[in-house]
Parts: C-alpha cells; sequence; structure tokens
C-alpha cells in the first residue's frame, strides 16, 4: 500500500521532556493507534507532524511531500481534531461552519450536514453553550467535512460517551474501506481492539514499538507467556524496566 504519512526520526526538546526518535509510517486505507500514558509525548507527536510544534530532529512527509513549504497544498488534505482547539466560544456553531467552508476547495456542505445529524448538534447553540463531549463530536464534524485523506486527531474519543465511541469507530472503519487513512492518540484499549489495523507506542517520549495489531500482540504475546489483551500489553509494557 501507498504511504500517505512519513515519520522519520523526529524529536522534540522541551526543559522537562525530551521526544526521541520517532518514526513510523501509515498507510491509505490503515487505522493506526497511537498509544501511551497521559504524557508519553502523543500530542507532541500528532504536533510535530503539523508542525504546531516545529521538530529539532528529524522529517516528516504527508503525501510525499514536506510539510515545510508545502503548508496549503497539504492542509487541504488533512483533516485534524483536538481538545481543546480555540473556536470563538460566543460564536454559533452554524456561523463557525459558514466561514471554515470557504478554506477548503473540497468541502462537502451534505457530509457536513450527514455529521451534524449523526452526533445530533445543534447549529444553533453557541460554542460555550456545548457539553465537552459535543465539543469533541463538532471538531470531528469539521475535520470529517473536507474528504480529507489523513485524519489527524488527538485524543478523540476522550468525553464521549460508551454509544458515540462505538459509532466513531464504525465511522473510522467505514473511511477506512474508502482509502482514507487515520492516526489517533487514544489510550482506550476497546477503541484500539474495535478499529486500529496497527498501533505505535510511545513510552517517555521514546519509541516502544510500531507495527500491524496482530504482529504487536504477537510480539508481547511471547514476551509476556500469555495471551494477552491489549490492556494487559500496555500495563506490561508501563511496568516493565520500572523501579518498584
Amino acid at each position: 500500500m501507498k504511504k500517505v504519512l512519513e515519520v522519520q526520526g523526529i524529536g522534540k526538546i522541551y526543559p522537562l521532556f525530551q521526544l526521541k526518535n520517532i518514526s513510523f509510517d501509515v498507510e491509505y486505507g490503515e487505522v493506526m493507534g497511537l498509544v501511551g500514558r497521559n504524557g508519553a509525548g502523543k500530542t507532541t507527536v500528532l504536533k510535530s507532524i503539523l508542525d504546531l510544534a516545529h521538530p529539532d530532529a528529524g522529517s516528516v512527509k504527508i503525501m510525499g511531500r514536506e510539510f515545510t513549504g508545502h503548508e496549503n497544498q497539504i492542509r487541504q488534505q488533512i483533516g485534524y481534531a483536538a481538545g481543546g482547539m480555540g473556536y470563538y466560544k460566543r460564536k454559533k456553531v452554524r456561523d463557525i461552519i459558514a466561514v471554515t467552508r470557504t478554506f477548503y476547495d473540497n468541502w462537502d456542505d451534505d457530509e457536513c450536514a450527514h455529521y451534524m445529524q449523526a452526533f445530533n448538534i445543534d447549529g444553533s447553540k453557541k460554542i460555550m453553550e456545548l457539553s465537552e463531549g459535543m465539543k469533541v463530536k463538532f471538531y470531528l464534524t469539521m475535520a470529517l467535512s473536507h474528504h480529507a485523506e489523513l485524519l489527524i486527531l488527538d485524543e478523540p474519543t476522550s468525553g464521549l460517551d460508551p454509544v458515540s465511541r462505538d459509532k466513531l469507530t464504525v465511522i473510522f472503519r467505514k473511511l477506512a474501506e474508502k482509502g482514507t487513512a487515520i492516526l489517533f492518540s487514544t489510550h482506550i484499549t476497546s477503541d484500539l481492539e474495535k478499529c486500529a489495523d496497527s498501533i505505535t507506542y510511545i513510552k517517555t517520549g521514546e519509541l516502544e514499538s510500531s507495527g500491524k495489531r496482530d504482529d504487536f500482540v504477537r510480539e508481547y504475546a511471547a514476551e509476556m507467556g500469555t495471551a494477552p489483551t491489549l490492556e494487559d500489553i500496555m500495563v506490561f509494557i508501563e511496568r516493565k524496566g520500572a523501579e518498584l
């Protein structure tokens, strides 16, 4: 399969945290879960890919092109959603949509209406009137409404109830079947079980493992000597090498 995202050796240095030599690829039609504990560096990886936090080392290619120098073309083809996004809190949902749609050549009003209905979003409400879960659904609607070839989502199921999470994982699989690539960070193993083709695991800023989900499970099953669940593996990884 053709690669839509190539991350090679990216690193980022902060005073109290370092992201070190992270490398992985995502193919068209692939759903990859970016996994790790809170504070492991997942958000830093995603922001580094999008140059929202300029990496100190390494390179990123999206659809075969370096992000730097091709920002406008690439942003047309990717969707990004994250918690805490800075939409105007006092603006109505429908007004934000009206402005946002002008930035995308492939914006699809029918797709937007479809997800607004699927997520039960009231366009007449102000952002400040939405619950945290509804805000997440709105951010996702914006990311899904312009036929992006790559979706980069930071904790997209955070704050959602179980029914909404299930609905979202079904959407992920349907998009993947159409060729859309999805990279999403999470610590919810049930979401991975339902929709992830592959897993990239980050531990304290370093790459622990990256590969197809079945290979990932087999690797740790051999090491653990059991038939582990993804949750078992996460616990094992975090405990491995820890001082008791």
